[in-house]
């Protein structure tokens, strides 16, 4: 019964998640009929919707689906691997740690090296951060606590170094990469959808079998042991998988936040705290959330284009103290 209402549920996100994609194909500053939308895609479409589709909203959807699957995925692993909902990969430094190296390639090998790269300079600088943090909270294992707090320290180190990196790259570059930095969809090709697809595919894919861990883990360090688990190359593993999609994610569409906060806990909601069940509902409703944000981002203010990660934030921000509130509440009791 509980695999039947599962599958249903991620059946349902599924078509949620299809049906939002048309929707968004379709809105925008030219709205195109659902039924022009169709033709289109099945190859019937005139010239002129072909352009608007194909070549200008398409890859842009598609990119914001698998970025934001991506950052819920990956905070989905990092609030089992440190047993803390509040925690998510932009508060503990990890998304930081992306955005310095991506800031980096940015201003440096613009025209030099391919788009292709990105997300590996993303990851590296995500890896690094991550390791940092993994280094200065090991006392005999890690303690979840101590890493969450190290994040936060890091995070702030991040910032700083970023903004290091903007004031030392050419002029020319730095209103780019501040633009990209605020999370942003704009001017998404299908070069960036390829560049991204093999890691998210592939990450999400490592993530969801190795979710049986992660429940493993919530029990404690002492019963994870106990039942067969081991749980510092677990966890180091883990943490690596979350570390890949979110510096994956953030090298394509910059500093998109709450994301990762926000998609697990909805998730946990509406499918409960297994994590074979919670990982892939989450990188439906991640998918969703940025779906929408970026939607809000190209239509609310015409002919502005907002950057996604404005409206995330503007969501999270508030998300994130309601969650403490709640928290509090919830303690005393």
């Amino acid at each position: 019964m509980r695999n039947l209402k599962f599958t249903s549920i991620l059946m349902l996100l599924f078509i949620l998640t299809a049906a939002v994609v048309i929707a968004c194909v379709a809105i925008g500053s030219t709205y195109i009929p659902i039924g022009k939308v169709a033709q289109t895609l099945l190859g019937f479409g005139d010239e002129q919707s072909s352009l608007i589709i194909v070549k200008l909203r398409l890859p842009r959807i598609l990119m914001a689906v698998l970025v934001g699957a991506s950052l819920a995925a990956a905070g989905a692993i990092l609030q089992g691997l440190v047993r803390n909902p509040l925690t998510s990969p932009d508060l503990v430094g990890i998304s930081g740690g992306a955005t310095v190296a991506s800031v980096l390639f940015l201003t440096f090998s613009a025209g030099h090296l391919s788009i292709q790269w990105v997300p590996l300079f993303a990851i590296l600088g995500a890896f690094i951060t991550a390791a940092i943090n993994y280094a200065a909270a090991w006392r005999k294992g890690i303690s979840p606590l101590r890493f969450v707090l190290i994040g936060i320290s890091l995070a702030t180190a991040m910032g700083a170094l970023t903004t290091f990196a903007l004031k030392i790259g050419p002029p020319y570059m730095a209103g780019q990469a501040l633009g990209w930095m605020t999370g942003t969809l704009y001017g998404t090709a299908w070069m960036h959808v390829w560049a991204l697809l093999p890691w998210a595919a592939v990450l999400l894919f490592a993530a969801i079998y190795l979710s049986r861990f992660l429940n493993a883990l919530e029990l404690g360090d002492e019963l994870a042991v106990g039942i067969g688990t081991r749980v510092q190359r677990m966890r180091l593993l883990l943490l690596l998988l979350s570390v890949g999609l979110t510096g994956a994610a953030i090298g394509m569409a910059g500093g998109i936040g709450f994301i990762g906060l926000m998609a697990p806990h909805i998730a946990r909601r509406i499918i409960g705290p297994k994590y074979g069940r919670l990982i892939p509902a989450s990188a439906f409703i991640g998918a969703l959330l940025l779906l929408l944000a970026d939607l809000a981002g190209r239509t609310a203010f015409l002919p502005s284009d907002i950057p996604a990660g404005v409206f995330t934030a503007a969501i999270g921000a508030p998300f994130f103290l309601y969650l403490l509130l709640f928290k509090r509440t919830g303690a005393r009791a």
